[in-house]
């Protein structure tokens, strides 16, 4: 069974999801923790639990879901991971604070430490997470699906009752629209953890989100 914890980051409210199971390995998706009372919370939640973090995932390469990256490097050297896609923003996010927030970063960027090949999966503890390429919000989004525990971490691609935005650099309706056929198929009971905001389902989205019907 899987244990998830939330913890709510930055001045956009991103949430990252630290996630384990009875091993006690565990990973983080979207570390996006910007100030150090975040961090700091982030890292004394994974000593206190005594988890092993073996991976940092990022749903994908906005600098709200990797502002926290470096910090996971330097405490468990933990580098990212995402979609290859993303390059261009992961791996400059110095460049996307400027261009998107109008501020300096002042800290160094964290490495990226593995691009995901086409069908690989993420292992941990007794767990995997299927990698859905999402594409929409931006070329490598991608969701992270447990089948076995029916939960789904879908970043900026899906929200309750409402989607990611398409006009980033990147951006594509029509690529959304294709990804969020995709999500829409997964079993109905499938928690929906998404990116920010409120957690939902698969069976709600499916009757209420209109971008799904």
């Amino acid at each position: 069974m899987l244990t998830i914890k939330r913890i709510m980051c930055n001045m956009l409210q991103e949430n990252c999801y630290v996630v384990s199971d009875e091993t006690k390995e565990c990973v983080i998706i979207d570390c996006g923790a910007q100030y150090p009372e975040e961090r700091s919370a982030i890292i004394h939640y994974i000593k206190d639990e005594g988890l092993k973090p073996v991976h940092l995932l990022a749903t994908h390469g906005h600098l709200d879901h990797n502002w926290g990256n470096i910090a996971l490097y330097k405490e468990f050297g933990l580098k990212v991971e995402s979609r290859a896609e993303d390059d261009f923003l992961i791996a400059h996010l110095g460049k996307q604070a400027a261009d998107l927030f109008g501020f300096e970063l002042n800290e160094e960027e964290a490495p990226v430490g593995h691009y995901f090949a086409e069908g690989e999966q993420i292992h941990f503890g007794t767990h995997h997470f299927d990698i859905l390429h999402t594409p929409g919000h931006t070329p490598g989004g991608c969701v992270y699906y447990c089948e076995d525990e029916h939960v789904a971490f879908t970043g900026d691609t899906l929200f309750r009752m409402s989607i990611g935005r398409t006009d980033f650099d990147g951006g594509s309706w029509q690529e959304m629209a294709e990804s969020l056929q995709q999500l829409a198929k997964l079993p109905a009971d499938t928690q929906v953890l998404c990116g920010h905001g409120p957690q939902t389902t698969i069976a709600d989205e499916r009757q209420f989100n209109p971008y799904l019907r």
